[in-house]
């Protein structure tokens, strides 16, 4: 099984997470005229096909007892249930987010959502596995807290981003983000008690729990969802050959990155991985500029706000990186 010899091959894997972390959207912004609930199944199913992938791959070099198929069969039961519970909470959480994102916009929504999900995941993994300096790892989440609010305050001042806010949004900013950070310390469980699951067996149940939980979060949202009309599931197999590979290759994106994420978190302990892998609004913002051209007539608050955002979080990841040694 392959693991991050050294630090430095550990850093590298976390911050190639927050990358896929904060790209994958781009997949969807790829797509027009196709309903997220539609483009979240080929989605759903990217995330899970590239964690069987590497898992096979990667996660059985060598055929040690740590490897993939090795540490199936030794694994407890309540560790691959915890795995499980984890991707159905990260899936809710993620599907609630777009939808705040329709409601609310981006700049409330995803500092709110992330923000809170920062909070929630480092510190509850860190309560489970407390592994690194303490001081260095709260200071670092707070920086990446601040970076998460300059991005949203970046946002909010462009016109487009301005949106009616109401409790409804609220409401659900403030359920995604608890959720978002809730599964973490759900794998950190699954990866650090009893007979436990190795980083690929984890990415696998993981994403296994957010596929199997679109039978009941995904059909739901498209029955009653929180924007728009309903939609029928038979309109995804109506659904244009662009949109189903995008969302295959979105979800593969994002599954490649948290498998790196809990690569790196065998070495570093899921707190710090989890917080370096936070950093991915960082790139989102950074596919705004660079690639939408978001932010190409905003005001000049704006790109102060984005230059802040990228000290704070350049910060934060010096610090995280710190707590390890």
């Amino acid at each position: 099984m392959f693991t991050p010899p050294n630090l430095t091959a550990a850093l590298l894997m976390m911050i190639v997470s927050a990358v896929c972390w904060g790209s994958w959207a781009n997949t969807y912004k790829g797509v027009k005229n196709y309903r997220f609930e539609l483009f979240y199944w080929d989605y759903a199913v990217g995330i899970f096909v590239v964690s069987v992938v590497l898992a096979l791959t990667l996660g059985s070099n060598g055929h040690d007892s740590a490897s993939f198929l090795n540490n199936l069969q030794q694994a407890d039961a309540a560790n691959i249930g915890n795995a499980l519970l984890g991707g159905a909470l990260f899936n809710l959480a993620n599907l609630l987010l777009v939808a705040a994102i329709e409601m609310a916009g981006l700049a409330v929504a995803f500092p709110i959502s992330i923000g809170i999900a920062l909070v929630v995941g480092v510190v509850l993994s860190y309560a489970l596995q407390p592994k690194g300096n303490a001081g260095f790892l709260a200071l670092g989440v707070f920086c990446a807290l601040i970076a998460v609010i300059l991005d949203g305050c970046a946002y909010g001042s462009l016109a487009s981003a301005e949106r009616a806010l109401s409790r409804k949004s609220m409401v659900v900013c403030v359920v995604s983000g608890i959720l978002m950070g809730l599964w973490a310390p759900f794998v950190t469980h699954a990866m650090t008690r009893g007979n436990t699951l190795g980083p690929y067996s984890a990415g696998v149940f993981l994403t296994l729990g957010a596929l199997l939980s679109c039978f009941v979060w995904n059909i739901y949202f498209m029955k009653h969802p929180l924007g728009g009309a309903p939609v029928s599931l038979g309109s995804l197999f109506r659904g244009p050959m662009r949109g189903h590979a995008l969302g295959l290759l979105g979800g593969c994106i994002w599954g490649l990155g948290t498998i790196f994420n809990l690569v790196a978190a065998s070495f570093t302990g899921v707190a710090i991985s989890y917080a370096i892998g936070q950093s991915a609004p960082m790139v989102a913002a950074l596919w705004g500029i660079v690639a939408w051209r978001e932010f190409d007539n905003s005001a000049p608050r704006a790109k102060i706000y984005l230059i802040l955002m990228f000290v704070a979080y350049g910060l934060a990841i010096f610090l995280v990186a710190r707590a390890n040694r």
